[in-house]
């Protein structure tokens, strides 16, 4: 009987020390030496391009979306200026051949001139255009009022903050020469795929802390022509679906592979249930399809099996903060707000915070899990959980700078949070300007005692 005890644990022992061997064998690898190219000045470089290539241009939207083109301005010559330096002087060169990739190279020229762009309308608005007012000074004076040009200037300084992200984002690609090759469609579609889900953090964060929008079903006394903000989610889902499903795959022109079956299952559950969400989401009803999905892809995700133990767990985490997102959405849907589009006291619950964060930490995560640059972390001897740490502190900062952006924008339009008016006298942003479809159908009142009051309709 001892000795089968003996055995055993022998045996036992053994299993063990096997399966922990085939868990670390990355780890146990023998290491290439990586020696960076001028690190100090590549880091300074990329925290003065993220500074004003992309948090200059977000202050400067939300100036030019609260109507304060002066200052709007001013930034964006700043920010052009920049770029239009770092286009023609500097470079992240990658360690390879000591040279920046066409791709980051190209963006930060488009970057440059969608921003000169942006500013020559910009300079139409307020009449300080040099063009206009010493050759046509009889059409400056059509071009002053806020109408269609004051719109598109404004998507543009939006456009302007998106390609900025594109370019702060290629620069370590740049410099680290990623996804060159057969890598080059992976990191498309990880880059994509992330933005896509930190767009709709934001989005979501801008539905939630924006005080009409959050309570537009409370101030309009007309709610049969709006839409709840699952129909909207639903209606993306299914679109992105039906795309995923016939492009992630030649379909009748090559074989299938493993990766092709994830990506165009996942494609078909997309349109397959953003069609049910359409449909439950009519009449301004909620429903839990959007966040259903968010579950059954971050499930999907933390299944995908990779070549390396340390991209396996990364991709874990990230399915694990998309189900998170999920099943957070769901019960503030269904538990908290019990199927309203905001809480009894119109105010914001502190865990109606959480579902967006969760959509901003997959995002950034899935950015952050392609092939190469996993292999780059493996190479210089972390592991995976010290590299999660570092993902996920970027990933409070940027749902800290989405949270400023749209407090900046509240503050320069007279509101807080909660709708309520904070600068005496200054009203000169009515809701309407904010342009959210039936959204716009809504406009404040301030009554005597400055306490937001019951809106009209126009």
């Amino acid at each position: 009987m001892a000795i089968n005890c003996k055995r055993i644990v022998l045996v036992s022992l053994a299993i063990l020390s096997t399966a922990i061997a085939d868990m670390d064998m990355d780890m146990d690898e023998e290491r290439p030496e990586f020696h960076p190219i001028n690190p100090e000045s590549k880091t300074f470089h990329w925290i003065i391009t993220l500074f004003t290539l992309l948090m200059i241009p977000s202050i400067s939207t939300s100036l030019a979306f609260a109507n304060r083109f002066h200052w709007s301005l001013g930034l964006q010559y700043i920010a052009t200026g920049y770029s239009v330096f770092e286009s023609l002087f500097l470079d992240f060169p990658d360690n390879v051949d000591n040279h920046e990739n066409r791709t980051s190279k190209g963006t930060s020229w488009f970057l440059s001139i969608l921003l000169g762009i942006t500013i020559f309308l910009g300079t139409l608005l307020n009449g300080s255009n040099f063009v206009i007012n010493k050759f046509y000074p009889h059409l400056s004076k059509h071009y002053n009022e806020y109408g269609l040009m004051s719109k598109i200037y404004k998507a543009l300084s939006l456009l302007c903050v998106l390609t900025g992200w594109v370019r702060v984002c290629m620069a370590p690609i740049a410099l680290f020469g990623f996804c060159y090759g057969r890598h080059t469609g992976q990191c498309i579609a990880h880059g994509i795929m992330g933005s896509a889900f930190i767009l709709y953090s934001f989005i979501l964060s801008m539905v939630l802390v924006v005080p009409w929008i959050r309570k537009h079903q409370l101030l309009s006394s007309n709610t049969a022509n709006l839409r709840s903000q699952e129909f909207y989610d639903s209606t993306i889902m299914m679109l992105w679906g039906i795309v995923n499903t016939f492009t992630e795959h030649r379909w009748g022109k090559e074989g299938w592979n493993m990766g092709d079956y994830q990506h165009t299952a996942m494609g078909i559950i997309w349109w397959g249930g953003g069609l049910l969400g359409m449909f439950l989401s009519r009449n301004n009803q909620r429903t839990f399809i959007p966040a259903l999905l968010l579950i059954f892809t971050g499930y999907s995700m933390s299944q995908h099996s990779q070549h390396l133990v340390i991209s396996t767990k990364v991709h874990s985490v990230f399915g694990i903060a998309l189900m998170s997102a999920g099943v957070t959405r769901i019960i503030e849907i269904v538990l908290l707000l019990k199927d309203q589009a905001c809480s009894q006291s119109g105010k914001i619950l502190s865990f109606q915070y959480l579902p967006p964060f969760c959509l901003t930490l997959a995002g950034i995560m899935f950015m952050s899990a392609t092939e190469e640059q996993l292999q780059l972390v493996h190479d210089l001897g972390s592991d995976h959980s010290a590299y999660i740490l570092v993902v996920s502190s970027a990933a409070f900062l940027i749902y800290l700078w989405i949270l400023l952006c749209i407090w900046l924008y509240l503050k320069l339009v007279g509101y807080n949070e909660d709708g309520e008016i904070q600068n005496q006298g200054y009203n000169s942003v009515a809701a309407e300007e904010f342009e959210l479809g039936d959204v716009s159908e809504v406009e404040f009142e301030v009554d005597d005692d400055e306490e937001l009051s019951t809106p009209t309709e126009r």
